[in-house]
């Protein structure tokens, strides 16, 4: 039977506006927008796919125009759309301001129709992983994890935010994977952010397999429970557009660890797809693979 990994979570239209000069604030600026679907738990599970990964979407959109480009986009990718959910209404939108860099201002997330996602009848038997997206709420969140829980099925949890770890900092126990940045590990632990490193044995302490802290362009730290932490440094990269580089970066170590990668080679090739991302206008770049393929082909080359 094939094993699956099961993404659970958000999806929505991206509409991403990105001056064409410095940003200045409180006036009308020149630039560019670009509309296409997004979503946590889509962007995930499209990379996925990319990727070759056998992947599983369980979201809900509305019936609306853009309910459909978010499906048939996704669907495209490789991924199975057959449990995402048509409710009556607006699908969620995800708006973001970047400056000229294309470094982000500020963002307004609509994801009111995730609410509408029943999770009561989930089942997970044919589950390689469960990636359980933040913008669940917590009521869903709990039933995503008990679900995997009872078809013994590891989960990978994206905090999304500080907001959203903190709203579900109670489920963070007896996890795989959980992916936070500093702030949202402070955010589940109740450390300070500089105290990263007892943080992170809290986590280890409530059953958390491994913990990849995010750092942005610090890189990330790979923490397995009985392990010294490793430190990956990020991937040099021209910044085009950073939205979606880190659903990248947790799909690209999924897709590694399911061909038996390590948990730090998996944080490897997860930071050369969070760099192929952040030099792409997409918030998910349709030629992934083939990007990382050629960094591998690269990097095996350049040892040879």
């Amino acid at each position: 039977m094939e094993q699956w990994v099961v993404v659970v979570g958000g999806t929505n239209m991206d509409v991403v506006a990105r001056t064409s000069a410095p940003l200045v604030g409180a006036t009308s600026n020149p630039g560019h927008t670009r509309i296409s679907p997004g979503g946590v738990g889509r962007n995930i599970a499209a990379c996925l796919g990319l990727l070759g990964a056998p992947v599983r979407l369980v979201s809900a959109v509305g019936d609306d125009a853009f309910g459909d480009a978010a499906l048939r986009v996704t669907a495209a990718c490789g991924v199975d759309i057959g449990a995402v959910r048509r409710v009556p209404g607006a699908t969620g939108t995800y708006t973001a301001i970047l400056d000229d860099r294309g470094e982000m201002v500020a963002a307004v997330s609509d994801m009111e129709v995730i609410d509408r996602l029943e999770l009561d009848t989930l089942h997970l038997d044919d589950a390689a992983l469960v990636v359980v997206d933040g913008n669940l709420a917590h009521a869903q969140a709990a039933q995503a994890v008990a679900a995997a829980a009872h078809a013994a099925a590891p989960v990978a949890f994206e905090p999304v935010s500080v907001a959203k770890a903190a709203r579900l900092a109670d489920l963070v126990r007896d996890l795989f994977l959980v992916t936070p940045n500093t702030d949202e590990l402070a955010a589940l632990t109740g450390r300070p952010t500089a105290d990263w490193p007892a943080g992170v044995a809290d986590l280890h302490d409530r059953g958390i397999e491994h913990v990849w802290l995010r750092s942005g362009a610090e890189g990330s730290w790979m923490c397995s429970r009985g392990l010294d932490p490793v430190h990956l440094p990020s991937v040099p990269a021209t910044v085009v557009d950073v939205t979606g580089a880190g659903d990248a970066m947790l799909a690209a170590w999924i897709a590694a660890w399911l061909r038996g990668a390590d948990p730090v080679a998996a944080a490897r090739e997860g930071h050369r797809a969070a760099a192929a991302t952040i030099e792409s206008p997409h918030t998910v770049r349709p030629d992934l693979a083939a990007v990382l393929a050629a960094d591998a082909h690269d990097h095996d080359h350049q040892e040879s």
